[in-house]
């Protein structure tokens, strides 16, 4: 399957703008659309074979259910969500194109594909998954194909263990009064490691989870 456009909703940053370098690189005519940019959503979904949804959760449903109708039967519609039930309950109520619901669990800041986890949860058809799925695993990526219930029962224990973590170090930290400068000369490594996790957690988004 080749010769076809693919179109990224919120394609402008974070891991939209990642795989939308991406595709380019594995040949794809790629079009980004964003809140400020980009042709409308209705065009794009009439123009692109694959369309991918990549915004906040807290926007995502909406996004869907305006795009989802405009797609013909024969393409793809995917999400960048880190949940999976409910987006994929959404794209199938939206669109009769095929759904395939996705989560890269890795950030815009890694280099490439290679050993990386991608979890896809297939909604409808076959022949998009076919694609999909090798063309990440050609990538290096470590593919694996599940439920939407099933990734979503895993990422309560991956995602939510190790975010409680992270905040909790970083309200004790805080809550210690101590200057974080004041920690660096009895600072290991490992305490060093984790505390750039927790500074780059309460700096981004909450939307994004």
């Amino acid at each position: 399957m080749n010769g076809f456009e693919i179109g990224i909703i919120g394609g402008t940053g974070g891991i939209g703008k990642w795989f939308a370098a991406f595709f380019r690189g594995e040949g794809y005519p790629v079009h980004v659309v964003g809140r400020r940019e980009g042709m409308p959503i209705p065009e794009l979904a009439r123009r692109c074979r694959v369309v991918i949804v990549s915004v906040p959760i807290a926007a995502t449903l909406d996004v869907i259910r305006l795009v989802g109708p405009h797609l013909p039967e024969d393409s793809l519609l995917m999400d960048f969500t880190s949940l999976k039930e409910e987006p994929v309950r959404a794209m199938l109520e939206a669109t009769t194109a095929e759904v395939i619901g996705s989560h890269p669990l890795f950030g815009p800041d890694c280099p490439s594909l290679d050993g990386q986890n991608v979890v896809l949860c297939p909604g409808r058809g076959e022949r998009w998954l076919v694609w999909l799925e090798g063309l990440l695993a050609n990538g290096g990526a470590r593919v694996t194909v599940t439920t939407p219930a099933e990734h979503d029962r895993m990422m309560s224990l991956v995602q939510g263990l190790t975010h409680l973590e992270t905040i909790l170090m970083g309200l004790t930290l805080r809550d210690s009064g101590v200057a974080p400068s004041a920690l660096d000369a009895f600072s290991t490594p490992n305490f060093r490691t984790k505390r750039a996790i927790v500074e780059k957690v309460f700096g981004t988004s909450p939307e994004l989870y």
